[in-house]
């Protein structure tokens, strides 16, 4: 008789394993599109028996479709199973240093609808007057019953947004709010809606783990360019948080920049770099924001900046690979798809002119997601409490 790999852990409560293998299963459709049970049984190492336990329970509570019968192959005709995509729903907000944006997505990962705002630096007063007035409009849409099925609100932003009111030409007295104030009990209070929040980086790192190029990769590093530099881990298919939420965050690696002293990458490798390298040249930087999906209007100052960033993106990478011997690294940003490629090839070459004796060079991809990954990875985050497979989930206290 098979046996189920749930049998081999020692440390869990029955509920948790239950839990777990139902995270699994949604993973592995999600992943494959439209996958039948005989496959995954094989994908996951339940038996046949407990993936239609799980996949019936799945289907009952509406979160499964089920596809055409397929015949023709060898054995008993099978019934490819799909997410079903208004099984869920969820909202998503993105907070910038220049620009936030709130979205609604469905279960299989498209965006309903979203509005977004530009200003000069965020404050919590003017984010909670955003989402208060924005949710109604992104919700109206949708019928009662599928906004019942709404599971929660995921904030990506950068911590310790105070702590920046310098760098991005911020009064502190106004950056100290995000200090002062509990952001996630004005949400909760506000819209009435599960809130879950993570450094925007990260959360840009698991949008790309779910439906980027992550989803077929078991281990990396992804690097993320915003306004300023971030990153996230990726290890065994799961994003790694660390204790404090902040593996991956590679802005304060220290390095050594062009007159000789040490300084940190957030200061080599970033929008914020660019943006005070176009206004040295009086160029209006407001395209950086406006679109992010055109940045031809001035290629060689970009494509200077592109060339500097490299350097630095590359001597991160080793340091990295130094620590967790990564195969791979992916490269995204807030930029259009084809800055993304040109810093894929830089940072390639780069690599060639280092030291790299002891190191194993990764390959380096860059990311798929075309839309801003930090608002795809918002939307994530009620998906990964509820419905994605979580590694931990089985010893959490």
């Amino acid at each position: 008789m098979k046996s189920d790999k749930t049998n081999l852990t020692g440390g869990a409560n029955q509920s948790k394993l239950r839990e777990y293998n139902e995270r699994a299963i949604l993973s592995l459709i999600r992943r494959h599109g439209s996958i039948a049970k005989s496959e995954l049984a094989k994908l996951s190492g339940l038996s046949a028996q407990s993936v239609s336990v799980i996949m019936r329970e799945l289907e009952k509570d509406e979160l499964l479709l089920r596809g055409e019968l397929q015949k023709g192959k060898v054995g008993q005709p099978s019934v490819p199973m799909r997410l079903n995509p208004e099984g869920v729903f969820t909202l998503g907000l993105k907070i910038g240093r220049r620009r936030a944006e709130l979205v609604l997505m469905d279960f299989v990962g498209e965006i309903r609808k979203g509005v977004h705002i530009i200003y000069l630096y965020p404050t919590v007063g003017n984010i909670l007057q955003f989402v208060t007035q924005s949710i109604p409009a992104l919700i109206e849409a949708l019928t009662e019953q599928q906004q019942k099925r709404i599971i929660g609100l995921g904030v990506a932003m950068p911590f310790e947004l105070w702590s920046w009111a310098e760098k991005i030409g911020a009064p502190q007295a106004e950056m100290d709010s995000w200090k002062e104030q509990n952001l996630t009990q004005l949400l909760e209070q506000a819209c009435d809606y599960p809130i879950s929040v993570l450094n925007d980086a990260t959360s840009a790192c698991a949008a790309e783990l779910v439906f980027g190029c992550g989803a077929s990769l078991t281990d990396y590093c992804y690097l993320f360019i915003g306004y300023f530099i971030g990153g996230g881990i990726v290890l065994n298919h799961s994003i790694f948080p660390g204790p404090h939420s902040y593996a991956g965050a590679l802005g304060p690696m220290i390095v050594t920049g062009p007159d000789g002293n040490q300084s940190q990458l957030i200061d080599h490798a970033s929008i914020a770099l660019l943006e005070q390298q176009l206004k040295d040249q009086e160029i209006a930087t407001d395209f950086l924001w406006d679109d992010l999906d055109d940045w031809s209007k001035h290629p060689s100052a970009v494509q200077h900046w592109v060339d500097y960033i490299a350097k630095y993106l590359a001597i991160a990478i080793v340091s990295t690979c130094s620590v967790i011997d990564f195969a791979s690294i992916v490269i995204d940003g807030a930029f259009p798809s084809v800055i993304r490629e040109k810093i894929v090839i830089a940072v390639e070459r780069e690599m060639q002119r280092l030291d790299l004796q002891g190191i194993i060079i990764p390959q380096i991809l860059a990311a798929q997601l075309a839309k801003d990954p930090r608002v795809i990875g918002s939307t994530c985050l009620p998906l990964f409490k509820h419905y994605l497979l979580d590694q931990n989930l089985l010893f959490k206290s």
